[in-house]
């Protein structure tokens, strides 16, 4: 197995197939105006502090949404980075090599 580099993200290409990294963390409630609280032990461990911002990411298909995830914008730059970064390359390969 590859090292990580301290850059990647948690979640890099490489560990979103890696179901070890995913686990529940808490169970929350959704209050009758769609408002809940992340609970502090899990804003600690993610270093959520007030102010930051989230992405919410969905996985479904077209008539139900079966997983929602939130991910720190920092981090987002980073996964979007190591994803689409080998493409962008391959992509560049293509154009050079005609």
């Amino acid at each position: 197995m590859a090292k990580r580099n301290k850059k990647e993200t948690c979640c890099d290409a490489n560990g979103i197939n890696n179901m070890s990294c995913c686990k529940v963390e808490a169970l929350v409630s959704v209050d009758e105006r769609g408002q809940m609280v992340l609970p502090k032990e899990v804003r600690d461990k993610a270093n959520i502090k007030s102010g930051d911002k989230l992405a919410v990411a969905s996985m479904g298909d077209n008539k139900k949404t079966c997983c929602i995830c939130l991910i720190k914008v920092e981090e987002l730059a980073g996964m979007v980075k190591n994803i689409l970064g080998p493409v962008m390359e391959e992509i560049n390969k293509g154009g050079k090599e005609k």
